[in-house]
């Protein structure tokens, strides 16, 4: 390993990662030196980290490299591994075109929920193909305080628990998970997001993120609340035939998400990079301890 190893710092909807630059997979990224680099404190800080990991060189995605070169290796904030991160993809995206790897238009990116196809607008805005929702059956309850609310079971790759109320304070501070029942609903944990209505089409959330805490901005969470709020307002584009599409605010922004005939979820919102420096190999090496 080298004395110094380079990072980024960027955001989608101010849901904020480090960026790790790593095609070769040589990096050792440890569970405690992911949660090192995203103390806010003590590290760089952020709600995860983006390692950047050409397909062929990890095991996890070789059998993905000959439809996408890159691997999104996606850590959350706490140093365990997740399946997808939707706004990490544009960040993801923006760092690969910052570096000259990919030119504006399309491509794809390999992630542990399957490969992803991405555009990238010329004015800025990223559009992720999302893949289609699974809305898994039973009924699933989640609860802060003494209130509870149903939830809908939405599955975007990873697992989420929607739950529309009256106002988003009623989420309370959401530092730590909100309990859910059943618990065989969500075996390996959940993220649950908070929704309330501000117009036709157009909601407002809240998410705690598994093993994150509350973060401003969750992708997969946008699009599990916009297909939650679709079923929930009687739009099912694969019954109609018309695309369903919702404005989602998040604490940080705004993403416009679209549910298609044939099932698949478009996003659409802004990825920037806002920084780059290096870290101290050394010091990496000894948090991961």
């Amino acid at each position: 390993m080298s004395t110094r190893i380079a990072f980024l710092k960027g955001h989608g909807t101010e849901n904020d990662f480090v960026i790790v630059p790593d095609p070769e997979n040589a990096i050792d990224l440890p569970p405690a030196a992911v949660a090192a680099l995203c103390d806010r404190r003590a590290g760089i800080g952020g709600d995860g980290v983006l390692h950047v990991v050409r397909s062929a060189a990890h095991p996890e995605a070789k059998a993905l490299a000959a439809e996408a070169e890159w691997f999104m290796d996606y850590r959350n904030g706490d140093g365990s591994i997740a399946e997808m991160c939707g706004n990490g993809v544009r960040v993801f995206a923006r760092y690969l075109l910052h570096a000259g790897h990919v030119t504006e238009g399309d491509l794809a990116v390999a992630t542990r929920g399957g490969v992803k196809k991405v555009h990238i607008d010329k004015d800025g805005d990223v559009t992720v193909a999302m893949g289609s929702a699974r809305l898994p059956e039973g009924d699933v309850t989640v609860s802060v305080g003494e209130h509870s609310w149903p939830a809908r079971n939405v599955n975007m790759g990873n697992p989420h628990a929607v739950a529309f109320v009256d106002d988003l304070a009623d989420a309370g501070d959401l530092l730590s998970a909100p309990p859910f029942s059943p618990a065989s609903a969500y075996p390996h944990g959940v993220n649950v997001e908070f929704v309330v209505d501000r117009g036709p089409r157009h909601v407002a959330m809240r998410v705690h993120e598994r093993g994150s805490g509350e973060t401003r901005s969750c992708g997969t969470g946008a699009c599990a609340v916009a297909v939650a709020a679709a079923r929930r307002d009687g739009a099912d584009p694969a019954v109609t035939g018309t695309p369903a599409t919702y404005t989602v605010d998040v604490p940080g922004g705004t993403l416009v998400i679209t549910e298609r005939p044939d099932g698949e979820i478009e996003m659409t919102g802004p990825a920037v990079i806002v920084a780059e420096g290096e870290i101290d190999a050394k010091w990496l090496e000894n948090a991961g301890r």
